[in-house]
């Protein structure tokens, strides 16, 4: 039975859709420490999706220790905490004008605050937030959990091997 054109029109902007989804989130991941590509694209229901929520952050006192999903909290590390969310999940956070998009590493927040979301100290700086701030946040993508991610692209500085203290 053949496709018609109204049909095969709409599946091919669907495919385009998604592969330029893809494309965006790929980009993205090169500046988190995170893989090539994503594992599978965010639902175009779910991508247009934002919520807000309270955000705290962490570092100093948990550098040097694992996260729930396998990296070495170091102050070069670029993630989020979230209590239900699976590791390698993108997250887009944005507050005042800034916008990143990071993975989520840890669980938490256990603040006794109500707080959703747990920046690392890198996402914090990266985002200019210092205190416990209301953000907006939306989930793009995933990508595979590894050892590496949330770091900078390139190699890894001196301090970040020494889990914040600088070496010497």
């Amino acid at each position: 039975m053949p496709i018609k054109s109204k049909t095969a029109t709409g599946l091919l902007a669907l495919v385009a859709g998604v592969a330029c989804a893809s494309v965006a989130a790929a980009g993205a991941l090169a500046s988190t420490g995170g893989s090539a590509a994503p594992s599978a694209a965010p639902s175009a229901s779910k991508a247009r999706v934002h919520t807000t929520g309270i955000a705290t952050w962490f570092g100093p006192g948990f550098y040097g220790k694992q996260t729930a999903c396998g990296q070495v909290l170091t102050p070069s590390v670029i993630g989020v905490a979230n209590r239900t969310l699976p590791c390698g999940t993108l997250v887009k956070v944005s507050y005042k004008g800034h916008a990143l998009i990071v993975p989520v590493l840890d669980r938490g927040p256990y603040s006794h605050i109500g707080a959703d979301w747990d920046l690392t100290a890198g996402a914090a700086q990266a985002l200019s937030v210092t205190e416990t701030v209301r953000i907006r946040t939306r989930i793009v993508g995933s990508t595979a959990n590894s050892p590496a991610l949330g770091l900078p692209a390139g190699p890894p500085r001196a301090s970040a091997r020494a889990g914040g203290a600088v070496a010497g």
